[in-house]
């Protein structure tokens, strides 16, 4: 970390003590890149420039070079004969280079994809800064929502996720955790609770599946041929067929189908309370 502050602060150092350039020898020098691919103008342009980058007031090594590519970047692309000032175009780049660094390292789950996420990110907390100057330090976290989501044209939703990212940071579920009464160290990792049921009760239920299935089985021979179509279209089907649709097939009403399903759900209760005492809630 030493070493990178190091390095950061050279390249600032670098960058501050440039020479500037008067508007004549800019152009001079962008016209000598563009025409003629010369890489020593290149440098004296992009070395002149470079205090751009530490104006974003981020000393950071990785961060200075991510706006050295955002500058150098905008001095292949400037094109003298339209009359602006490299400084004026080099700031767009720098910046996109260095918003666009910061949002793909700043979390190990990607965000802000789009133009407005981006906006969110980066202007969220001088947003809610201001609202809590104009209206009070006990303005409630949805108000401030509701008013950043529409001055960035965001959902209130998309406010209260990003503030929550960018709140806190990563945490390695291998990171420490604390010290146990034994005095071993754990992980966050051995903390985490798992919805899923446990093996033996996998296996358990497992079993009593089974043991449901060949009860019902044997109790639906208690059943007539009618009395069981209606019980599997009604009862033991994906979709259940209606009442009206199994009056229709068997040429009965819907009501006379009621009633032969209620007096076959019965009789499969009695079976399964004469054959088997624990079945009696299958049906």
């Amino acid at each position: 970390m030493a070493q990178v502050s190091g390095i950061g602060q050279s390249l600032a150092k670098a960058a501050r003590s440039a020479p500037f350039l008067d508007r004549e020898e800019e152009q001079a020098l962008a016209v000598r890149w563009k025409d003629r691919d010369d890489e020593v103008a290149l440098h004296r342009l992009a070395q002149s420039h470079m205090r751009l980058v530490i104006h974003y007031g981020l000393p950071m090594a990785d961060l200075i070079q991510e706006g050295h590519v955002g500058l150098l970047e905008a001095a292949s692309r400037f094109e003298p004969e339209r009359d602006v000032r490299f400084s004026t175009y080099a700031t767009w780049w720098i910046r996109a280079s260095i918003q666009d660094y910061i949002l793909r390292n700043w979390s190990i789950v990607r965000g802000g994809t789009s133009s407005a996420q981006k906006a969110l990110f980066f202007n969220l907390r001088r947003l809610r800064a201001q609202l809590s100057q104009t209206m009070g330090s006990g303005i409630g976290a949805a108000v401030i929502h509701q008013h950043i989501a529409a001055a960035v044209g965001v959902s209130q939703a998309d406010v209260a996720v990003m503030d929550a990212r960018i709140s806190g940071s990563d945490l390695s579920l291998n990171a420490p955790s604390h010290e146990s009464d034994g005095g071993t160290s754990s992980e966050r990792l051995d903390h985490l609770v798992d919805a899923a049921p446990l093996p033996d009760e996998v296996v358990g239920e497992a079993i009593d599946s089974r043991r449901r299935v060949a009860w019902l089985r044997d109790v639906l021979t208690v059943l007539s041929e009618r009395e069981l179509n209606i019980i599997r279209a009604r009862r033991l089907s994906e979709e259940a067929a209606t009442l009206e649709s199994l009056g229709e097939r068997l040429g009965i009403s819907k009501e006379r189908v009621r009633q032969i399903e209620n007096r076959a759900i019965e009789k499969l209760r009695k079976a399964l309370v004469d054959r088997h005492a624990d079945g009696s809630a299958l049906v």
